[in-house]
C-alpha cells in the first residue's frame, strides 16, 4: 500500500504505509504549490493539481515523470478526482471552470463546464460516474452529466458563504455540502432538492463531510475544533462533539463503518467509536505540523493504516 503526500515544496511524494520509508525520488514537474493528489480507483494512475494550473498523471507503479501534463484552465487548480470507472478525471479552478479529461490519454473531453461566478473549490463524482457535483466559492453547488457536460437542472442554493466541501452518499441518493456559513445541507441528488432544514451546530466554518460507508451517518469536521455526527436521513445530531483542542482538518470512516478517524491542526490523529462517540485509546502524536489524513492507493484507508504510518 502507498500513501501519496504533496506540500508547496512543488512535489509529491510516495510513501511504504506499513514502514514509512520513502518510494523513490519526490514527483517534480510543478512549477506551483500542490493543491491536491489523488489515486485513480483501479490505483494505477496518480493525479496532482496545482497553483501551476496543470494537471500531471503518474504511474503509480514505475513513478515516472508526469509527462502527461494537462493543461487548459487558465487559473490555479484546487482539486481533482478520479471517475470511479478510472476512466475520466475532472478538475475544477480558480478560473470557475469544471474541466473533464480521458485518464488514459489526458486529452480534454468536450468544453469547460461553465456556470459558476467565483473560484471552485471542491468536485465529486456519483459512485455511478454517471453525474459530477462541484461547490464554489459563489455560494452553489451545480450538477453535471458527467458523459456530455450539460449542466443537471438549476443550481443548488441555500449556503451563504462559500462551499468547501461536496461529498455524495455511497448509495448515490444524497448530496452533502459543507460550508464556511457553518452548517451542512443536504440534497436530493436526483432532483436537486434540498432534504430537511440545514444542520446546524458547529460554531464556525465547516471544512469537510463525509458519509459512513452504509449512508446512514454523516461526520462534518470544522474549526471550532469539532468533530460531529448526524443522521443523514433525519439530520438529527447524534451525540455529543467529538472534540480536538485546535481546528480540524479531515475525517475518514473506516471501512466498516464503526471507527472514526479525525486529524487536526493540534498535531494528533484521535480514534473515536461511530457508534457511541466514545474515544478509542489515547492521541496519536510525534507530528510537528497540522496533519490531513490521505487515501492510500487501495482507495480504502484502514484505522490500522493511520496508526501504523502516523507513529512511526
Amino acid at each position: 500500500k502507498v500513501l501519496a503526500s504533496t506540500s508547496w515544496d512543488n512535489t509529491v511524494r510516495l510513501w511504504d504505509a506499513r514502514t514509512g520509508a520513502q518510494l523513490g525520488d519526490p514527483l517534480t514537474g510543478h512549477t506551483g504549490w500542490i493543491w491536491s493528489v489523488v489515486f485513480s480507483p483501479d490505483s494505477k494512475v496518480l493525479a496532482s493539481a496545482s497553483s501551476d494550473k496543470t494537471v500531471r498523471l503518474w504511474d503509480a507503479r514505475t513513478r515516472a515523470s508526469g509527462s502527461n501534463c494537462l493543461a487548459g484552465h487558465e487559473d490555479s487548480i484546487r482539486s481533482v478526482v478520479f471517475s470511479p470507472d478510472s476512466k475520466v478525471l475532472a478538475s475544477v479552478s480558480e478560473d470557475k471552470t469544471v474541466r473533464l479529461w480521458d485518464a488514459r490519454t489526458g486529452a480534454q473531453l468536450g468544453n469547460p463546464l461553465i456556470g459558476h461566478t467565483d473560484s471552485i473549490g471542491s468536485v465529486v463524482f456519483s459512485p455511478d460516474s454517471k453525474v459530477l457535483a462541484s461547490a464554489s466559492s459563489d455560494t452553489t453547488v451545480r450538477l453535471w452529466d458527467a458523459r456530455t457536460g450539460a449542466q443537471l437542472g438549476d443550481r443548488l442554493t441555500g449556503h451563504t458563504n462559500l462551499i468547501r466541501s461536496v461529498v455524495f452518499s455511497p448509495d448515490s441518493k444524497v448530496l452533502a455540502s459543507a460550508s464556511e456559513d457553518k452548517t451542512v445541507r443536504l440534497w436530493d441528488s436526483r432532483t436537486g432538492a434540498q432534504l430537511g432544514d440545514p444542520l446546524i451546530g458547529h460554531t464556525n466554518l465547516i471544512r469537510s463531510v463525509i458519509f459512513s460507508p452504509d449512508s446512514k451517518v454523516l461526520a462534518s469536521v470544522s474549526e471550532d475544533e469539532t468533530v460531529r455526527l448526524w443522521d443523514a436521513r433525519t439530520g438529527t445530531q447524534l451525540g455529543d462533539p467529538l472534540g480536538h483542542t485546535d481546528r480540524i482538518s479531515s475525517v475518514l470512516f473506516s471501512p466498516d463503518g464503526k471507527v472514526l478517524a479525525s486529524a487536526s491542526e493540534d498535531k494528533t490523529v484521535r480514534f473515536w467509536d461511530a457508534r457511541t462517540g466514545t474515544q478509542l485509546g489515547e492521541p496519536l502524536t510525534g507530528h510537528s505540523e497540522k496533519i490531513t489524513l490521505a487515501l492510500l492507493s487501495n482507495r480504502k484507508l484502514s484505522i490500522i493504516d493511520v496508526s501504523e504510518f502516523l507513529t512511526l
